[in-house]
């Protein structure tokens, strides 16, 4: 098994359960998904931020037109849009939300679509992008160190003041993401 399966494999085997949400360590990183669902039961998923300044392109005309925003902004007090490389749905809180059925209505989407000035081409990440600008609070964001994303484009076309600020990553990474075809490295 691999990937999400065996991480919710090994963490359903754990016995006493570590606080929920935190590295129960072992020879492979893994996260206590069980126990991060039960804390996050008001929340739809876990995410992680993209570590990437794309959402400065994408939302720069709402930026622009709302100078105080944090929507686009690096972490951590910024809402930089979300990167669904690892990411841990809540299908039954989902399912059972009033706002999320709204949500998924298309006039609400163009709705979101049209106050963020957004037109993403990312299909979920971008839907849920919007969404976490809009309601923030149904998000547990997870650290970057579980969706460490490796792509430095962004530096080298037109972001390169800014880059650093998304992409800074401390501590130990448990899950590479080789976006951009970047190698994982071997460590």
């Amino acid at each position: 098994r691999h990937g999400i399966s065996a991480l919710l494999e090994e963490t359903s085997e754990s016995s006493p359960a570590p606080s929920p949400c935190e590295d129960i360590g072992g020879k492979q990183p893994s996260m206590n998904w069980e126990g991060c669902l039960h804390q996050t039961q008001k929340f739809w998923a876990p995410w992680s931020w993209t570590s990437q300044p794309p959402e400065l392109h994408t939302f720069w005309q709402f930026r622009h037109e709302n100078p105080k925003t944090r929507v686009g902004g690096p972490p951590p007090e910024g809402l930089p849009g979300f990167n669904s490389g690892v990411m841990l749905l809540n299908l039954e809180a989902m399912r059972q939300s009033p706002l999320y059925s709204r949500l998924l209505e298309p006039a609400r989407v163009q709705q979101l679509a049209d106050k963020y000035h957004f037109r993403g081409h990312l299909g979920d990440q971008d839907f849920f992008t919007m969404i976490g600008m809009e309601h923030p609070e149904l998000f547990h964001v997870l650290d970057c160190t579980w969706n460490r994303q490796l792509c430095t484009w962004w530096r080298d076309h037109g972001y390169s003041d800014v880059f650093e600020a998304y992409f800074r990553c401390e501590g130990h990474v448990k899950i590479y993401h080789g976006n951009c075809n970047t190698p994982i490295p071997e460590d």
